[in-house]
């Protein structure tokens, strides 16, 4: 959250103009959120110039009777030494070189925040001019020499006088993102300023992740699975600013959620702060929206491309700042046809099957919906006190079963939800601070297969049907509708500099009910049972932060329950009530060891439990079947990472990234396929081992950037007996193991007028073949094998910044050279796709 003051200064090398980041000391950076909004009231002040060097006039710019103005970013750390000098506006002929070589030799009085010295970005402009040319001479007796006024200052021609006007300072602390990534918490932060400039969804701009994989159904809209370090699907928990995503308005999945509403995503790897209460067995995803709630803000932007696409997204904020009162409004709109050419095989004229390339002709998918919230902000009894309110709504057509191998021309699938919550966030002292949050959402999903007809791949209806259902031999109309209440209470409480305690409970009530309007009314229907599942996670965390900060430690424990009744139908017909549950325990520690304020090792550990969620227990209520059987899977996680934010060399900034990771799972939940339908078994124990790296190089100025990761997983089955026994040993199937990517952006600025850039983004990723059955099984040459697939996007954006606000266009080709790509079970994605997108920020 932006803290900030202005001053009033003056310049004293031209006009001296800062907008200054000051990054605060060791202790507020790894304190709690709480500790850390209590540092970023202290009173901040500016770095002041207290040893000026001149800078040398460039001989022909002084021969020509050229003048410029090099604006510089200087990075000044806790003892008022310069650390880089970065060029931001150039003013060429040598200019910016000189500039950037007396700025090096400047010192500070540094940064304070309260009494600590703290380190610091600010802008700094160096105006280069020559004294006037001296007025023609006349003939007339000479004058007696007199020397010029300030001549150190002419001879150097160097303009150092007080600047004209005062110059306005703003001073913030460490970004949220910043102090994220250096606490002790297993987390990798993922800003989207650039990605919300380009046409990827969210998805992509996730996979795009080392350790992260992204694996879909097909286009826009398609259901879609997150893998993390090996671990996949519901066992990575998602949360829109720490609410459910479900129960925040995306009931529909991560991916589909618009990335220009999303300001930066967090990425916890195996272990998860208690403030969550998530009971995730291999980590969560939390998207935070925009967090500033000052002045008054407006952004749209609108993506049209292949495949008949369009996506919208409007938001406005504004604050009245003498009563407190806030308002935010959040829309978006999805369209697609998904007609992509795919390769399937089809009956000749002779019933033979050959090979043919089709158009998916029944993929399409819409989704609207947007959000009100209101309240006030920042007063004396309550920092926040917001309630939202939201309606969203996703419906898509159903192309084919699992395997991709048999098409369908009529079952559709919906979703909608709607619901409300309130926020509460006060600090009830210096040491105190409360953050909670309470709702309700409603969930209704249809699914439908009522179509006589069945269809070949050229979207034709090749005969009549006994009867209605291209699915099975019977018709479908589900209606499923959930009701859901939930809460989530954070306690936080510094008891002395060095140490804080958290407190988290958040319990979780889903009750659900439907019908199947096709079933006979005198035969039994599943759906009209009435079925409740409460769950509930608490936990306790303790940190502290000895040796001034550079060791931080996180010790937690968290308990879980769950209750679940429902009504099961025994093989005999008869019904009977299904009451279970089920009690578990977690423990869990992070530590990280700074060498450096950028510099740092980290190493985490948690038993970590995952409750079976309504989904997985109940159905979907269309193509995921019950199973009122399932018990809570388990496992052990382990992370030890090696992080080096950035390093200032001569011939530029590197950073990279390390990890390696464990996960040891018990009674692991799979969704398997049965052809036309899926379900969730427990039915393995496994491990996954592995590395993930990330390096990343910008040249001085930042014109050009490289980044590159690769990750290695070995996720294999542990279980010696039961349903995959046989199989001990083996490759999870149908997971990839080896996974790549890299980028390079190329950019330029001030290029036809002042504050705008050009950049153009080249993207790759990688991703090794790998089987989709066990491994073991079958001959070499049979087994069914998902290829390797080498994919590149490229994309050129045009960014004008007008004020705080700015314009920006993008066109971006992806899977440039129309690589076919296949994912989970073999479902092709689309091929060579063109997108534009236009983004105004006012």
């Amino acid at each position: 959250m932006f803290r900030g003051r202005r001053f009033s200064c003056t310049g004293f090398a031209g006009a001296l103009a800062l907008v200054l980041s000051a990054a605060p000391p060791a202790l507020a950076e790894d304190a709690a959120p709480a500790q850390a909004s209590a540092t970023s009231e202290r009173e901040v002040s500016p770095p002041e110039l207290i040893e000026f060097a001149e800078a040398a006039y460039p001989e022909e710019a002084r021969a020509a009777r050229q003048e410029g103005r090099v604006v510089l970013k200087l990075r000044i750390d806790v003892e008022g030494r310069v650390t880089r000098a970065e060029v931001v506006e150039s003013a060429g002929s040598g200019f910016d070189e000189a500039a950037r070589e007396a700025a090096l030799r400047f010192r500070f009085a540094p940064a304070r925040r309260g009494e600590k010295h703290v380190a610091a970005i600010i802008l700094y402009a160096y105006d280069f001019r020559l004294p006037p040319e001296p007025a023609p001479v006349e003939e007339a007796p000479p004058a007696p020499a007199q020397p010029p006024p300030d001549s150190t200052a002419r001879a150097a021609g160097v303009s150092v006088g007080p600047a004209k006007l005062p110059i306005d300072v703003m001073v913030r602390g460490a970004s949220e993102a910043d102090r994220l990534r250096r606490s002790a918490q297993a987390v990798q932060v993922i800003e989207t300023e650039e990605a919300q400039r380009q046409t990827a969804d969210l998805g992509e701009v996730l996979a795009r992740s080392e350790g992260v994989s992204v694996r879909r159904a097909g286009g826009l809209g398609s259901s879609a699975r997150l893998s993390l370090n090996g671990l996949t699907g519901d066992q990575i928990r998602f949360f829109l600013d720490g609410v459910p995503l479900d129960l925040a308005g995306y009931a529909h999945g991560i991916t589909n959620v618009p990335v220009n509403l999303v300001e930066r995503m967090e990425i916890y790897r195996g272990v998860v702060p208690v403030r969550f209460g998530a009971d995730a067995l291999g980590g969560a995803v939390n998207l935070v929206t925009d967090t500033d709630v000052r002045g008054t803000h407006a952004s749209a932007s609108y993506q049209v491309g292949s495949f008949k696409t369009y996506r919208l997204t409007l938001s406005a904020r504004h604050k009245h700042e003498p009563s407190g009162f806030f308002a935010r409004v959040n829309g978006f709109y999805d369209y697609t046809r998904n007609d992509y050419p795919i390769d399937v095989e089809v009956f000749d004229e002779l019933g033979r099957l050959s090979p043919a390339r089709v158009h998916r002709f029944h993929d399409g998918y819409r989704a609207g919906g947007g959000s009100v919230e209101v309240g006030i902000v920042e007063r004396p009894r309550a920092e926040r006190l917001l309630l939202r309110a939201f309606y969203t709504e996703h419906q898509r057509d159903v192309q084919h079963n699992a395997l991709m191998s048999v098409p369908y021309g009529s079952v559709t699938y919906g979703k909608q939800s709607a619901g409300a919550h309130l926020r509460y966030a006060q600090r009830f002292s210096r040491r105190t601070r409360l953050d909670a949050v309470a709702g309700y959402t409603y969930t209704r999903t249809a699914f439908q297969d009522l179509s006589t007809c069945r269809y070949d791949w050229f979207g034709r209806c090749v005969f009549e049907l006994p009867q209605r259902g291209e699915i099975e031999a019977r018709a479908i109309d589900q209606i499923v509708e959930q009701h859901n209440t939930f809460a989530r209470f954070n306690l936080a409480w510094n008891p002395a500099p060095w140490h804080s305690l958290r407190f988290g409970l958040s319990p979780t009530h889903a009750a659900r009910t439907g019908k199947d309007q096709a079933i006979p009314a005198d035969d039994y229907d599943p759906l009209t049972a009435e079925r409740g599942l409460l769950s509930s996670v608490a936990g306790a965390e303790h940190e502290w932060r000895p040796f001034a900060g550079k060791v931080a430690n996180i010790a937690f424990v968290k308990g879980y329950s769950q209750v679940a009744r429902t009504k099961e139908q025994l093989p005999n017909g008869n019904l009977r009530d299904l009451d279970r549950t089920s009690h578990r325990v977690g423990i869990g520690d992070s530590v990280r060891l700074r060498f450096s304020e950028a510099f740092y090792a980290k190493a985490s550990y948690e038993y970590a439990t995952r409750l079976p969620n309504p989904e997985e227990v109940f159905g979907n209520g269309a193509l995921v079947l019950e199973n009122l059987h399932l018990e809570p899977e388990a496992s052990h996680n382990l992370n030890l990472g090696l992080t080096l934010e950035r390093v200032d060399t001569a011939v530029g900034l590197v950073r990279f990234n390390v990890n390696g990771f464990g996960r040891f799972a018990e009674n692991l939940i799979v969704l398997l396929s049965a052809g036309n339908y899926f379900q969730h078994e427990n039915v393995l124990s496994a491990r996954s081992v592995g590395v993930e790296a990330a390096l990343g190089w910008s040249s001085p100025g930042d014109w050009l950037s490289l980044d590159g990761y690769v990750t290695w997983q070995d996720f294999r089955n542990t279980a010696g007996d039961g349903a995959f026994g046989k199989f001990e040993g083996d490759r999870i199937p149908n997971r990839p193991y080896l996974l790549a990517g890299g980028s390079a952006r190329v950019q330029g600025s001030d290029l036809l007028r002042p504050r705008d850039a050009l950049s153009l983004t080249w993207q790759a990723r990688h991703v090794r073949a790998y089987y989709r059955g066990w491994e073991s099984v079958g001959a070499a040459d049979s087994k069914l094998v998902i290829p390797s697939q080498l994919v590149h996007a490229l994309a050129l954006t045009y960014t004008v910044k007008h004020g705080d606000g700015s314009v920006s266009g993008t066109v971006e080709v992806q899977n440039l050279t129309d690589e076919k790509v296949f994912d989970s079970f073999g479902v092709q994605l689309p091929g060579r796709a063109a997108h534009a997108k236009a983004v105004l920020e006012l």
